[in-house]
């Protein structure tokens, strides 16, 4: 049996625990949904170059950017400067 097809399986879980943290209005929640989310991501790609997505692969390092994006304009400091802007 090949581990690396299954992998889609803990990707998935992970997938939707981080969006479902993200979506939670504790701090910490949130810090640790986004940690599953950029894990998620790497274990998509994992995955996705196992199976020959590259569709995917791009999807999931376009989305780890998208929340990094998210998570650095998110940060008090980071608010208050484009406020002063």
């Amino acid at each position: 049996m090949n581990y690396l097809h299954q992998l889609q399986w803990p990707a998935m879980i992970v997938t939707i625990l981080g969006v479902w943290l993200i979506a939670s209005q504790d701090k910490r929640r949130r810090l640790i949904g986004f940690w599953c989310s950029l894990f998620s991501n790497f274990l998509w790609v994992i995955w996705g170059w196992y199976a020959h997505a590259y569709a995917l692969i791009i999807l999931q390092i376009a989305l780890a950017i998208l929340n990094i994006r998210g998570a650095s304009k998110n940060e008090p400091e980071v608010k208050a400067k484009s406020h002063e802007l």
